[in-house]
Order: C-alpha cells, then structure tokens, then sequence
C-alpha cells in the first residue's frame, strides 16, 4: 500500500534536497562563471553534497513506499553524516583563512592533466595560478566561502535529523 498525504520528514528532506542543490550550484557557478578557481579544501568540501544530494533523492523517493519509511530513516542518517563532514570541512576550512590552525602542506589548488608537450607544460607555467588554502578569495558578512559552507551545512544537519526522527 502506498502512503498519501505529507509529513514533516518529507518536508525536511525536500527543504534539504533544494539547499543543498542550491550550494553545489553557486560553488560551481563561482568557479565556471565568476572565474573563482577552488583550492584543495573548497574541493574536498564538495564530496559530501555529492554524496548527500543522491541520498536526500533516494530517502524522498522510499518515503512513499510500503515500509519505506525505516529506509527513508536510515537514508536520512546518511545524508546527517555527509553534511556533518561538510560542516567539519568547513570549519577545518575557515580556520585555516583565519590562521588559526595550519592547513595542509600540499594545499595548491586543482590537479590537472598535463600538457602534451614540455613546450606546452612550460607554457602553462606561465600562466599557472596557484590558488592556497589559507587565503579566503571572496568574504560576504565576514565569511568565506568555506564559512558560508560551514553555515550551510549545519542547516542541512538540521534538516537531515529532523528527517530522521518518529513521524510527526
């Protein structure tokens, strides 16, 4: 028997599904249209909504399912881990741009595929921006980019442990 009606874990999740999509949207819209090339760190901060925005889909889509409401559950504890990474990067993050804690040694930006030839290769080298993990590009309201994603992500916790408790 399939459920109808609507329930606050649906709720929650759809409200997840849309700010996450939203986040990883501007994240790649800073990068391709603003020209905002992402360090090593901004990149990692990607993995969980990656992962989260499939399982926020797959928990929406079990809710409505006979007995899909354990698995919406479970599915919802996943994505609360993915985004609870995501804040931890995030913080990670912004404290490396405030100086607060060292980030990592090998922080220089994207990895790339190299050029054809060493006529090619030293060419790039030219024009090659090396983009470092504890320099914030772009602040709005004191936070970076990495802060914002901080912020995001705790929403996005929220909302996904919300998902996870009894209906109500």
């Amino acid at each position: 028997m399939v459920r109808i009606g609507y329930d606050r874990r649906e709720g929650a999740l759809c409200i997840a599904l849309a700010l996450a999509f939203f986040a990883i949207s501007a994240a790649w819209i800073f990068e391709l249209v603003f020209g905002y090339v992402p360090c090593k760190l901004c990149l990692w901060q990607r993995l969980p909504y990656y992962a989260g925005i499939p399982l926020v889909v797959l928990a929406l889509l079990s809710i409505n399912r006979e007995n899909g409401v354990g698995t919406a559950r479970m599915l919802a504890g996943l994505v609360a881990l993915s985004f609870a990474a995501s804040l931890g990067l995030g913080l990670y993050h912004a404290g490396v741009e405030w100086k607060l804690w060292a980030g990592p040694a090998d922080c220089g930006g994207r990895v790339f595929s190299g050029p054809a030839s060493v006529q090619d290769f030293a060419k790039s080298l030219e024009s090659a921006r090396v983009v470092s993990c504890t320099d914030a590009p772009w602040r709005f309201l004191w936070l970076s980019f990495a802060g914002w994603n901080a912020l995001i992500s705790a929403v996005l916790l929220a909302f996904a442990l919300r998902a996870t408790q009894s209906r109500s």
